[in-house]
């Protein structure tokens, strides 16, 4: 049987914290930034921790990211 791949663009947009839980990025904080207020700003810069039911769909995909 061959080996599970990570899938490769999930690499860059999750990471896997030190206790297994699993940080995401929030959208809208790329480009036009100049429109947008500092507290808005401040808030996206956060990455907050997924939802367990949406882990579990992602634990497949992730098996290979420490």
């Amino acid at each position: 049987m061959p080996k599970m791949k990570t899938h490769s663009s999930l690499k860059d947009r999750f990471k896997i914290t030190g206790t297994g839980k699993v940080k995401r990025y929030k959208a809208y904080k790329n480009h036009l930034l100049s429109s947008k207020s500092a507290r808005q700003k401040r808030v996206l810069g956060t990455n907050p921790v997924m939802h367990p039911g949406d882990v579990r769909r992602l634990k497949q995909q992730l098996a290979n990211i420490k």
